[in-house]
């Protein structure tokens, strides 16, 4: 994978994110630095400042039983250089560390030009199962030569989308290797979505495509619903590091570069090694994903499948050396999206969207592969180095004293 930089060449509204010491400043003195850094209003800084920042009224019409709010930490991670852009990237995590990492990774980058990053168009999958297919061969030529037709179909039922530019795109037909369900096809409706996640409006177009998908193969539709494994929808980034920068008080920049290199290659051959580095990426795009109101569940899903997309279970992202760098890269699946219910109910994805200044939502997901990758950069020096607990078991202290403070 090789991405090209953009370089915009205009000035950050906000000065830039390169913010040394930003950790040791008060929580009032951070909110004072974003309220002139964003143009943030009284009212929006009222909001940080409440406790309750989703009224219990908007959550009970939200989801089913609702009995209150839950409250989870809202950070900031600084020192972001994506695609020649400053970032300020909003999280939301009760982990410990995770901001801190991120912001560690960030500085390390930023020498080499920062990270790279881009996604592609919003294409989903929408399935529809055929079972009882009497006579498969034929059911897929029939299918197969039917495509346009049914694409077309599905354009039709989705007026509001393609009006906008997006809309169904292409239908795939699937044959699956298994003796016991030899009477069976997947069907695949690719949709362009958007800025939307998708799930609704796919979902709706492959309950309503199925009638006709019936009548052209024969067999009966089963299942019919999104897939969660957007493999049409990637993101990527890229991020090359001096070597030098690695060097800690006792151990040159080389041996730490070495030590990454070999933890990648680890975490390439050996799925217990890969399960905790791709929790390690997912720690920063989940955090992004939480304060942006996207749908991280779908988004951990789609990247742990596509982790085993050849059959074993790898780490998602890959480390080496060349000449004086320690280069790194990404890709996973990442359906992010800046519209959709909680941008319109909830005050503080609004205020995280606007923050973060994502055009849209490929560019959205462009900015957490990157801080994914930065995630995972800042965990490989800790584990190669002096340990994940040193610094990590330091924050979390800082955390238990404060519960217990708390609970008095």
């Amino acid at each position: 994978m090789s991405l090209t930089q953009p370089s915009t060449g205009a000035a950050e509204p906000f000065g830039g994110s390169l913010l040394p010491g930003f950790h040791r400043l008060s929580l009032g003195a951070r909110r004072a630095w974003l309220e002139r850094a964003f143009d943030i209003s009284a009212s929006e800084v009222a909001l940080l400042e409440d406790p309750v920042p989703l009224r219990p009224e908007v959550a009970d019409r939200m989801i089913e039983n609702v009995i209150g709010v839950h409250g989870l930490p809202l950070g900031l991670a600084v020192n972001f250089l994506i695609n020649g852009r400053e970032r300020v990237i909003p999280m939301v995590v009760e982990e410990p560390s995770v901001v801190a990492a991120a912001c560690h990774a960030a500085r390390l980058g930023r020498a080499g030009g920062g990270f790279v990053a881009d996604a592609d168009p919003a294409l989903m999958i929408g399935q529809i199962q055929l079972v009882g297919v009497r006579d498969v061969d034929g059911a897929i030529a029939r299918l197969q030569a039917r495509s346009t037709e049914l694409v077309a179909t599905a354009r039709a039922l989705t007026p509001s989308l393609c009006v906008r530019g997006n809309g169904p795109r292409a239908l795939e037909v699937r044959r699956l290797c298994d003796p016991e369900a030899r009477d069976m096809l997947v069907v695949h409706v690719l949709v362009d979505t958007g800025d939307a996640m998708g799930a609704n409006v796919v979902n709706t177009l492959v309950e309503e495509l199925a009638p006709h998908v019936e009548q052209v193969a024969g067999g009966r539709a089963c299942l019919r619903i999104l897939s969660n494994l957007a493999d049409h929808r990637l993101a990527r980034a890229e991020v090359r590091v001096a070597i030098a920068e690695l060097a800690t008080s006792s151990m040159p920049g080389t041996v730490v570069a070495e030590r990454i290199v070999a933890a990648s290659r680890l975490a390439a051959l050996d799925p217990y090694r890969a399960a905790t580095h791709n929790k390690g990426i997912m720690n920063g795009i989940d955090a992004v994903a939480i304060a942006t109101g996207n749908d991280w569940r779908a988004i951990e899903a789609g990247a742990h499948a596509y982790a085993s997309r050849d059959g074993r279970y790898r780490g998602l992202s890959e480390w080496r050396t060349v000449e004086a760098q320690l280069r790194g890269n990404i890709e996973l699946p990442l359906a992010a999206s800046t519209v959709g219910v909680l941008t319109r109910v909830h005050p503080s994805v609004r205020l995280a969207l606007r923050v973060i200044g994502a055009t849209d939502a490929r560019d959205l997901a462009a900015v957490m592969a990157a801080v994914g990758l930065a995630s995972n950069l800042a965990a490989l020096v800790a584990l190669v180095t002096d340990g994940i607990q040193k610094g990590h078991m330091a924050l979390h202290a800082r955390a238990a004293a404060a519960a217990l403070e708390a609970s008095k």
